[in-house]
């Protein structure tokens, strides 16, 4: 048995490629089915085309899907830095749900409130500001 993908339904294809852009992935392939009314767009971290996360875009929507994709967990990557991570992120607009306050883990959500996990590579990194005294928004 082998990892294959994590499929994430999507109601903004654009907005969706952007944020998964903004955290770093990379767009690996792409299929559009005209007979299906819908496109596939496989994005993964640079150098790991083997680790794709599937955004599914239905071209007739999504209605009658739960509009909170909670019940699908968290997709979680690694990064090299989390505090320069979350603050590109928040730059960008992105609500950081669970601050980095231990220099571990923060969680964001997608545009699709998919939550995910963001986990510092290798050894945590000291308590910092304003990431260390930063409360909670919402959930994830």
């Amino acid at each position: 048995m082998r990892y294959l993908h994590t499929m994430v339904r999507v109601k903004d294809l654009d907005a969706s490629i952007a944020f998964y852009k903004l955290l770093g992935l990379e767009e690996t392939r792409r299929h559009e089915s005209e007979a299906g009314r819908f496109t596939l767009v496989f994005l993964a971290p640079p150098g790991q085309p083997e680790c794709p996360v599937e955004l599914t875009y239905n071209w007739d929507g999504d209605e009658g899907l739960p509009s909170d994709s909670r019940h699908f967990g968290h997709l979680a990557y690694a990064v090299d830095d989390i505090y320069a991570t979350c603050a590109k992120l928040q730059a960008a607009g992105v609500t950081i749900n669970r601050p980095p306050r231990d220099g571990h883990m923060a969680f964001v959500r997608s545009p699709d409130n998919v939550s995910i996990e963001l986990l510092q590579a290798g050894e945590r990194l000291p308590p910092q500001e304003p990431w260390a005294s930063m409360g909670n928004t919402g959930h994830w």
